[in-house]
């Protein structure tokens, strides 16, 4: 598995990725940022894992402070968003070859965290963070504009 950034090409695969691997749920705005892959893009760092034959088969997408994409990111951390895996590709490492590239993003830039919020629904993501070094705090949970609680896991980078 290659993490890479996406080109400008990728990116409609990108966004249909992101949005079939929500499993339906998000809607309306949250679709419509799950789908924004070009302002993603040139707004933070649109990542995409390439398996060996070339195929796109997940995506996440890098962010730190200052960025509208950050929902929890503090000064000193940096945030996994959007993180998304083809569900042919699931169990293949795809999923922790992202988790493993944005955190070395952080690190090289000097951040002490690393942060993601996941739908309690989406249990696959929750065992991938686990196993990634992350622990659930509790303390940081939320609820967005449509009501849903959303879980925050943190990693410790340093």
């Amino acid at each position: 598995m290659l993490v890479r950034y996406a080109k400008e090409s990728e990116l409609d695969i990108v966004g249909e990725l992101t949005l079939a691997a929500s499993g339906g749920l998000a809607a309306g705005e949250d679709a419509e940022a799950l789908g924004d892959t070009a302002s993603r893009a040139a707004e933070a760092q649109l990542l995409v894992c390439v398996d060996g034959e070339g195929r796109i088969v997940g995506t996440a997408t890098y962010v730190e402070l200052p960025s509208r994409w950050a929902q929890i990111a503090g000064p000193d951390e940096a945030e996994i968003r959007m993180l998304a895996v083809h569900h042919m590709a699931r169990g293949y490492g795809a999923g922790k070859a992202l988790v493993e590239h944005t955190a070395k993003i952080a690190v090289g830039l000097g951040k002490q965290r690393l942060v993601c919020s996941c739908n309690p629904a989406m249990e696959a993501a929750q065992r991938l963070l686990a196993r990634s070094g992350f622990n659930r705090a509790p303390e940081r949970d939320w609820s967005p504009a449509g009501g849903a609680d959303v879980l925050v896991y943190v990693r410790e980078l340093f």
